[in-house]
């Protein structure tokens, strides 16, 4: 079996301990896997690209050339949208963070609010404002993206993500953040392993079986009452905080989940 794995070539750099994993795994079970970086172009005769960009139309222009893409573009453009994941929670009757559009200081009527890129990731490009002033500001800096504004939500820093692969559990973990509302791991924060309950399980399988992802991570806010609510879905999404809470290769695991949904391709 012959496959790819995609990533721009900042974050190949970035990530070069996962991709070492990812081909050592790969070579275990008998697939080759290459790295392809920027505008390198797979060969006709791959079998699956495990795409871990967030330009949805590139993988786009793969799936119509006949590729398995991994995961599919459809859920790369939702999962990259925090507006677009607002829309799909919503329509799923899960509860998310309410989210709307901002372009002027005049569409937000209360403080302290969260404001965002729509396609920020690893907690980069998101402020909690306090003010009108810190709000020009970020929408001066930000000005020629799109933005998206959230209430926010008192959860002592702490979110859960909870990693699938296809439409189980992979695990999942509680992460804390460190001098900051935000609760990211490569920011500084810290994780601990977490366990879902069953009306947790519940929620995330359903999401990944209407996205129909295969590898994705889904992130919620915890909150005082025990409830939780989504903030957002990732894709790619990254792996360091498994490695740091659970005692298991997630690139052996990843390896021979593709291999079995290309072998099942196979076979019918």
């Amino acid at each position: 079996m012959k496959g790819y794995v995609y990533y721009s070539s900042f974050e190949a750099n970035r990530n070069g301990a996962f991709i070492i994993d990812l081909q050592k795994e790969a070579s275990a079970i008998g697939i080759e896997l290459t790295l392809l970086v920027d505008d390198e172009k797979p060969e006709a005769d791959a079998d699956f690209i495990l795409y871990r960009d967030r330009n949805h139309e590139r993988s786009a222009g793969w799936e119509d050339a006949g590729f398995r893409i991994f995961n599919r573009s459809e859920v790369n453009r939702v999962a990259n949208h925090k507006l677009r994941t607002f829309e799909f929670a919503t329509m799923l009757g899960i509860q998310a963070i309410p989210t709307k559009r901002v372009q002027e200081v005049t569409d937000i009527r209360t403080y302290p609010i969260v404001l965002k890129t729509v396609d920020g990731h690893g907690g980069n490009e998101v402020v909690r404002c306090e003010s009108s002033h810190d709000a020009k500001v970020f929408l001066k800096e930000f000005s020629n993206r799109e933005l998206i504004m959230q209430p926010f939500i008192q959860s002592g820093s702490t979110d859960v993500r909870v990693f699938m692969m296809g439409n189980e559990v992979l695990g999942a973990v509680k992460r804390i953040g460190n001098d900051s509302f935000k609760s990211n791991y490569t920011l500084g924060g810290t994780v601990e392993k977490y366990e879902l309950v069953n009306w947790q399980v519940k929620e995330v399988t359903m999401i990944t079986q209407v996205l129909k992802s295969d590898y994705i991570g889904i992130d919620f806010l915890l909150l005082p009452d025990g409830r939780w609510i989504l903030n957002e879905i990732e894709d790619p999404v990254g792996a360091r905080s498994m490695y740091a809470t659970h005692d298991f290769s997630v690139a052996r695991k990843l390896l021979n989940y593709i291999n079995e949904e290309i072998n099942m391709l196979v076979r019918m």
